[in-house]
């Protein structure tokens, strides 16, 4: 059957990132996916979180938005004091885990990073969206920070990207869209580095249980889109140079 954009199952949505889009951050990139658009932004403080204060090592962090008319319909800011929404707070965290993992924190001093990530549009994947534009975005500002000789030198030191898949009226499908993440059987998002190492699997039965055969299979697909995001990453860094 066809997909609903006309896209082989194992092609991504056309894939577009844009470095240097904000003037005053350290860092950023607008990532497009299909209708996806998310902007994600560096800023720099001069603070570590209290268990790292002392250690001489840096903080990674992040924070993730959607903009009330990113969907068709209107949704609530959640910007007042413990309004965060947990869904908000689970990507947050699963970006930060990302851009840590691929970085020397120790060569950071004792600064915490924060990649503001805001999603203009949402049309499925923002969560992936997010973290293949923010290593972008962190890329420029700690090259620039190298520069500047505020860091000793780049800190990081692999790729990191992610994307969606899911298994749709029993077909595996790469890079799913909204409508279908919203009727996928199996749903999926994988972080991978591009030393070929797995960051995080995050997999759910949204129907019924999966069988553990199907893992692999799903994992090859991703790492086949995973790719080609490395490719696009490279490409929009060489245009900082």
């Amino acid at each position: 059957m066809p997909r609903i954009d006309g896209r082989a199952d194992d092609d991504l949505r056309p894939v577009h990132i844009r470095p240097r889009y904000l003037a005053f951050a350290e860092g950023s990139a607008l990532i497009e996916l299909g209708q996806t658009r998310v902007l994600c932004a560096v800023s720099m403080e001069e603070r570590v979180p209290n268990f790292l204060r002392g250690s001489g090592s840096g903080w990674i962090t992040a924070e993730y938005a959607m903009l009330p008319r990113s969907t068709l319909t209107r949704t609530p800011r959640s910007n007042l004091p413990g309004r965060t929404a947990g869904r908000s707070q689970e990507i947050q965290r699963l970006i930060g885990r990302s851009l840590r993992a691929v970085t020397r924190l120790d060569a950071l001093g004792e600064k915490t990073f924060i990649v503001d990530c805001d999603v203009l549009q949402a049309d499925g994947g923002t969560r992936t969206a997010a973290i293949t534009g923010s290593y972008v975005a962190l890329f420029q500002a700690f090259q620039n920070l190298v520069k500047q000789g505020v860091l000793p030198f780049m800190p990081l030191y692999k790729a990191v990207a992610a994307t969606s898949l899911g298994i749709v009226d029993g077909e595996m499908l790469l890079d799913l869209c909204y409508a279908e993440d919203y009727s996928a059987e199996v749903d999926f998002n994988i972080v991978m580095t591009d030393k070929n190492e797995l960051v995080e699997i995050q997999g759910t039965a949204e129907t019924k249980p999966f069988s553990k055969e199907l893992i692999a299979p799903l994992l090859s697909l991703a790492e086949k889109g995973i790719r080609q995001l490395f490719n696009t990453q490279k490409a929009a860094l060489e245009t900082l140079h």
